[in-house]
């Protein structure tokens, strides 16, 4: 913890009452939320930060896509446009954000992916395309929409029942806030977590009776992509790292498990890539990066040939269980 976030520690219980305030008049219907006809899966979180939300939409993509019409809807943070978009083929990074342009480069062909940071007015827009179940992307304190099914997710490292409210902590809400989740996931835990640890981590969460808790664990894969090649990770000498992501650290670490000499370039969560940046990088003999920064990079021819990504994937822990809860949502 960083002595600024030390020093606005007073704040706290301030944020913290305006947060409850406000959950309080959405849970008495003083402030009222909108459910639709059709079914609506929130995928979000408690903290700010990266708890593993894109991963677990194109899990949910590929679960659903081949029985239902699917449809994503995501704030499209740091776009360049305005209002309700539609991705088409003239989609990219800044006319619907990078996680956005992520679905739809790879799903374009089985879902539709929108972007409203007025999440009643993408659905509304939404169900014009006639979807049969939408996602929403980082929507948990969105409440002005009800979701039918809310999945929130947690790290194992900081998980948030050992958090506290900004600007001090990392929670966006108190804690209490989970209660509104169908499943709580931990996600990002070690492939060692053993049956005992994960009794620990329920004890701490204490689940309601209607919540179901899962664990989950990202892979990274043992290839690399670019927008034409592909190359495996073990035929790398050396290379520059480049991440704009909330918590790269699963990553680093990958990379040193396997001994590999790089360079890191960290950027903060969703950066902007200026000229100065893609100056450097064009000087740079070969650059691995993620596949969200890899949508926002791509569009540099300077860098087509040097520029790879390396994909991961999440391995949930019962996931048939997991499937099926969702499936039976979607069904009623």
């Amino acid at each position: 913890m960083n002595l600024i976030r030390k020093i606005l520690f007073p704040i706290v219980p301030i944020y913290y009452l305006i947060t409850c305030f406000r959950n309080k008049l959405y849970d008495s219907g003083i402030k009222k939320s909108t459910s639709y006809n059709l079914p609506v899966v929130c995928v979000g979180n408690l903290s700010v930060g990266g708890t593993g939300k894109t991963p677990l939409i194109e899990y949910l993509i590929k679960v659903l896509k081949e029985d239902y019409k699917v449809a994503t809807l995501s704030r499209g943070y740091k776009r360049k446009t305005e209002g309700y978009q539609l991705a088409d083929n003239n989609a990219s990074a800044e006319s619907i954000g990078d996680e956005p342009f992520q679905f739809y480069s790879k799903f374009k062909d089985d879902i539709l992916v929108a972007v409203d940071s007025d999440r009643r007015n993408g659905i509304q827009n939404l169900q014009k395309e006639n979807p049969d179940v939408v996602l929403l992307d980082d929507a948990y304190q969105h409440r002005k929409v009800q979701a039918g099914f809310n999945i929130l997710l947690t790290t194992y490292s900081n998980p948030y029942f050992k958090d506290i409210v900004l600007p001090t902590g990392n929670l966006r809400e108190p804690r209490h806030g989970a209660n509104r989740a169908h499943v709580i996931m931990v996600t990002k835990c070690p492939k060692t977590l053993s049956k005992i640890e994960k009794a620990e981590i329920i004890k701490h969460i204490k689940p309601e009776k209607h919540q179901h808790v899962f664990f989950s664990s990202i892979a990274y894969s043992e290839t690399l992509f670019s927008a034409e090649k592909t190359n495996k990770i073990n035929n790398l000498k050396s290379f520059v790292l480049v991440t704009g992501i909330a918590n790269a650290k699963p990553l680093v670490n990958f990379l040193k498990d396997k001994n590999l000499n790089f360079e890191h370039l960290n950027f903060k969560d969703h950066h902007n890539f200026t000229k100065a940046d893609i100056n450097n990088l064009e000087r740079k003999d070969l650059i691995v990066t993620t596949e969200k920064d890899f949508m926002r990079l791509k569009q540099y021819d300077s860098l087509r040939d040097k520029l790879y990504y390396l994909p991961i994937t999440v391995k949930i822990d019962n996931e048939s269980k997991f499937n099926q809860l969702v499936k039976n949502f979607v069904k009623r």
